[in-house]
């Protein structure tokens, strides 16, 4: 393993290269982001984008039109939360893959999705039969806090669970993980199961994702959440550099493993839970985003998370983008879309390494 590790190291590229490789994702990020808020069921000229987003910068009295109104109230906060959304499920799987040392972990791994999704299914369906009649019809906002708590939660759940003598074992939470997410499953099946047409379409949409629920309200409530999270993970670049090597050869080094590992669970829960929560169950773009960014300048961390917030807010409105247009003026589900393009590659991954990968 250190062999490999060390190996690994040695084939990424200079820093320069990774600078300009930031550079050009970051440009990528503004130009999928015009394209996104000039498509849709209405076209509007990325000219016409342009004047109306700098009109709002300057706070100008001249914002008038449909355009302006389908521009600022609509796309720009779908927009966003798309950014939001696609760099935390990035980062995480860039985190994820550092901690469990395999480039085919995923944030659903450590079972914060499953647990969310569980959570969103009980309030689709419990909350209307135990709840409405007693209170009235829930409130917009109790999906996504179930969402959220749920999430948070399950992380909790696993983090006691795979933790002993002050010790984290990565392996224990990983299984773990996936038995409670088989049981999630479960529990979701029998939900599906009791529910009336309506509650189903609900978690068939939800178990979808979708970005159609945007609002200035959702970016604001997600934005404190996921905003910490990318900028703390590349704080924790040099602590999972050194577990490449093994977590006893990182603490000679003077990591404090422990810390990393709790602070990297945590980051992901947050993260994950927030993002399932504002735009519903969107798969694999934890696994394609940091794995294509490796194999482009390798495994250094202080590149490769904020790399892949930058290239999973861009895959993120660019599936979006697709999906709003493919069937206009209806809109796909944005969580087929990345499975389209994540399961392939998945496949792909496994085909072109005949050893496979291990834990």
């Amino acid at each position: 393993m250190t062999a490999l590790a060390v190996r690994a190291m040695s084939h990424s590229r200079p820093a320069g290269q990774k600078g300009m490789l930031l550079t050009g994702l970051a440009v990528l990020l503004l130009v999928t982001g015009l394209l996104a808020m000039s498509s849709g069921a209405t076209g509007i000229p990325v000219a016409r984008v342009l004047a109306v987003l700098s009109d709002a910068l300057g706070e100008s009295d001249s914002i008038q039109g449909g355009d302006a109104l389908i521009i600022l109230q609509v796309r720009l906060p779908r927009l966003c939360l798309g950014v939001l959304v696609g760099a935390a499920l990035a980062s995480s799987g860039a985190l994820m893959q550092g901690l469990f040392r395999n480039p085919l972990a995923d944030p659903g791994l450590v079972g914060v999705s499953a647990g969310a999704a569980l959570a969103a299914a009980a309030t689709i369906v419990l909350g209307d039969a135990l709840l409405a009649p007693l209170i009235g019809p829930l409130p917009f906002g109790a999906l996504p806090i179930g969402a959220f708590a749920g999430g948070l939660l399950t992380t909790f759940g696993l983090y006691l669970v795979s933790t002993r003598g002050g010790r984290t074992s990565i392996a224990t939470m990983l299984l773990a993980g996936v038995a409670f997410g088989a049981l999630a499953g479960a529990v979701m099946g029998l939900f599906s199961y009791l529910s009336d047409d309506r509650q189903l379409r609900d978690l068939s949409f939800w178990s979808l994702g979708s970005l159609s629920g945007a609002s200035w309200t959702k970016v604001m409530t997600v934005a404190p959440l996921v905003l910490p999270m990318l900028l703390a993970s590349p704080f924790l670049a040099r602590g999972l550099n050194a577990l490449a090597l093994g977590e006893a050869e990182a603490f000679h080094l003077g990591v404090p493993v422990q810390r990393v590992k709790a602070l990297a669970i945590l980051l992901v829960a947050v993260a994950v839970g927030a993002s399932v929560a504002s735009a519903g169950m969107i798969g694999f773009v934890g696994i394609v985003v940091p794995h294509v960014l490796r194999l482009m300048a390798g495994p250094d961390h202080r590149f490769l998370l904020p790399a892949s917030a930058l290239l999973g807010g861009a895959l993120l409105l660019a599936a979006d983008t697709v999906a709003r247009t493919v069937v206009a003026p209806a809109e796909l589900p944005i969580g087929i879309l990345t499975a389209a393009i994540g399961a392939p590659f998945f496949l792909w991954l496994l085909l072109r390494r005949p050893g496979g990968f291990s834990l």
